[in-house]
């Protein structure tokens, strides 16, 4: 009985060395936009790059796995928000992680449909772009950037001084319909800019190139949009005022709450990349203005914050 229990006892100390040597050589697949610079760029011919890009790979090697990126296209309509998509990708088992997710209670909580369609990804077959996916609980990591609305400047308005939305009066302002920048302007003061927006349509109006040819003084857009049409205009005559409105997401990883083990072993990660300053460093070499994360780690209700009661 004692020979059949030590080599049981043996047999079951191998069987957990084979599983964590397997787990350690397993990719850590992490779900990236492939389009949203300066977090997250996949484009034919190019390496791939952002800032996404290089603090996965820095998580990949805290944790000791390789690092595989699932790109994926995101496209809203009425059948899709960032929420689906992420569950869906996640869910389907296309990745342990999507990066640059904005923590919000919204974004986090419990789906009110059981099934969602993937977005398009690489790879995507046919009949991935037909089938729906059960859908299960999503967890967040702790943050890792902070991503607010910021005020940038058209050529005519260059060196306004904008502390408060208030000072945006007297400009020309241009935003796109539906955005939250439209409901913040919109429904500031109790409408007192309204005469003074112009709504543009997104995907079809150049919001920023409408600035830059001096048809609008001024936008209320995401940061990393402005660094992203910076990077790719060094020689662009719209300014960033320097005014950030108080009201932002912090972004971090989402996974499902069933993989909790692996959320812990990526939180341990990020605490110690941002003690060393790494966080920040991946920030500037992608070009993007980075600002730490900030209370609360998962903003409330946005809606209820902007628009008064």
């Amino acid at each position: 009985m004692r020979a059949w229990l030590a080599a049981w006892s043996v047999a079951a100390i191998l069987a957990a060395a084979t599983t964590a040597a397997r787990a350690a050589d397993e990719p850590l697949k992490v779900c990236l936009d492939e389009d949203r610079p300066p977090l997250s760029m996949h484009h034919k011919g190019k390496p791939d790059s952002g800032f996404d890009v290089l603090l996965a790979q820095a998580i990949a090697d805290r944790i000791g796995r390789p690092l595989k990126i699932q790109w994926f296209e995101s496209k809203l309509d009425e059948d899709s928000s960032p929420q689906l998509e992420a569950n869906a990708l996640l869910s389907d088992g296309r990745c342990s992680l999507v990066g640059g997710y904005a923590l919000t209670t919204d974004s986090l909580v419990k789906p009110g449909m059981k099934t969602a369609r993937l977005p398009d990804f690489a790879g995507a077959t046919r009949d991935d772009r037909r089938r729906r996916v059960a859908l299960g609980v999503l967890a967040p990591s702790q943050p890792y950037v902070y991503s607010p609305m910021t005020v940038v400047l058209g050529p005519k308005a260059q060196g306004r001084k904008i502390s408060d939305i208030g000072d945006l009066a007297g400009l020309r302002l241009a935003i796109e319909s539906g955005s939250l920048g439209d409901a913040i302007l919109m429904t500031f003061d109790k409408g007192r800019l309204i005469d003074s927006i112009t709504h543009l349509v997104p995907g079809r109006d150049d919001l920023l190139g409408a600035i830059q040819r001096g048809d609008h003084d001024a936008t209320l857009i995401d940061l990393g949009r402005f660094d992203a049409h910076r990077a790719a205009h060094p020689d662009t005559t719209i300014t960033a005022s320097g005014y950030y409105y108080p009201i932002g997401a912090n972004r971090g990883y989402v996974g499902l709450a069933s993989d909790g083990a692996l959320i812990d072993a990526v939180n341990k990660a990020l605490t110690s990349l941002a003690a060393e300053g790494k966080i920040a460093e991946f920030g500037k070499q992608a070009g993007l203005t980075y600002l730490p994360p900030r209370e609360p780690a998962v903003l409330g209700d946005v809606w209820a914050k902007i628009i008064p009661r």
